[in-house]
């Protein structure tokens, strides 16, 4: 039966057990027990059983920065995104983690809280790690400056065998090697525009986007929300797009901004499921019913979306279906590098057609 072994017992100078210690333990060369590690070189079935049990034995720990100086890669998928407590970047997530685990690959999330340059720092601090991918979950900002600087950081970590992921977030140029995976955003907003405008709405609130936003996701539900106006003749009232932020307190303060407002209208199409949950709350504090009074709408069709009283109609994203391409096409750069998945409505009981007044 093996056992551990102390440093001290193989001959180490200090505490850290080193690739010389794991050698010596199973009477291989150092540049052996180098290749059982980095995987980069054929190494015989019975030698790499030693060197992995002399691994175990001494409890070796690989050393980071010496890997990143050697050039190898850490095997390890970073996910950067801004909230981990939103339900749909949960379940982008989670099919980023079940294909990273599938290609045998370990997965760092990070989060940014909405600040751009706090992504940017993380971006960088992955390019020194050396991880295999860096994903981007959710809407970019459009700032110049800042796609400046994450073209550079795409550029770098496209010369390092890395790969920039933007996901669920549109392409940063023709010339950035990037791997994108986005859904149609705004084809979902006009989708569900279109559906009120059918139902036969006339005074829809957007509430959580505004058409000067520099976020790209709020900013193409924007043009979708515009877009279906425009297709059904129907002018649009500025005052009924209502800035917000994308969680159910935003919705709950913005919808009563609006009900305080006095605002005419008969629907309300949120930026987000959240988002109707909080102007939900809102409704009905002031006496009015979902949706024999106001109808609702969302977009990204969280799991509890359809556990409302009453059911949110909403947009479909296929959120863990984006983790999983993002992945996937990062760490196999032989495939198309940019792909647009489909998004669809989902009808439930918060719509129906305006009462007659």
């Amino acid at each position: 039966m093996s056992r551990k072994v102390s440093p001290k017992e193989v001959g180490a100078t200090d505490e850290r057990v080193t690739v010389r210690d794991v050698a010596a333990r199973a009477g291989v060369s150092a540049t052996t027990v180098s290749r059982v590690i980095k995987g980069d070189y054929p190494v015989a079935q019975a030698t790499r059983t030693r060197v992995l049990r002399a691994m175990r034995d001494l409890d070796y720990v690989l050393n980071v920065h010496a890997r990143a100086l050697s050039g190898a890669s850490t095997k390890m998928v970073a996910f950067i995104l801004d909230d981990v407590t939103g339900p749909s970047f949960a379940h982008v997530a989670k099919g980023v983690e079940q294909q990273a685990t599938a290609e045998g690959r370990l997965c760092m999330v990070c989060t940014t809280h909405g600040d751009p340059a706090r992504e940017l720092a993380i971006v960088e601090a992955m390019r020194e790690q050396r991880a295999d991918a860096v994903i981007l979950v959710g809407g970019g900002t459009m700032d110049d400056t800042y796609r400046e600087r994450m073209s550079h950081f795409a550029h770098a970590l496209d010369k390092a065998g890395s790969r920039l992921v933007l996901c669920g977030r549109p392409p940063l140029g023709e010339d950035v090697p990037t791997t994108v995976v986005e859904y149609d955003n705004e084809g979902g907003a006009y989708a569900m525009a279109s559906h009120l405008l059918s139902q036969g709405h006339r005074r829809i609130a957007l509430v959580g986007a505004t058409a000067d936003d520099l976020s790209t996701t709020r900013l193409d539900r924007v043009r979708g929300f515009m877009r279906a106006h425009e297709s059904f003749g129907v002018p649009h009232d500025p005052d009924l797009v209502v800035p917000a932020g994308f969680d159910r307190t935003d919705g709950y303060d913005a919808a009563r901004r609006l009900i305080a407002l006095g605002a005419e209208f008969t629907a309300v199409f949120a930026a987000t499921d959240m988002v109707a949950i909080g102007v939900l709350a809102a409704l009905r504090e002031a006496g009015l019913r979902v949706p024999e009074d106001v109808s609702l709408a969302g977009y990204d069709d969280i799991p509890f979306a359809a556990d409302l009283t009453p059911g949110l109609t909403t947009v479909h994203i296929p959120t863990e279906e984006l983790g999983r391409t993002a992945v996937r096409l990062a760490l196999n750069r032989q495939d198309r590098q940019h792909v647009v998945l489909g998004t669809h409505i989902v009808v439930r009981d918060s719509v129906r057609p305006p009462a007659r007044r």
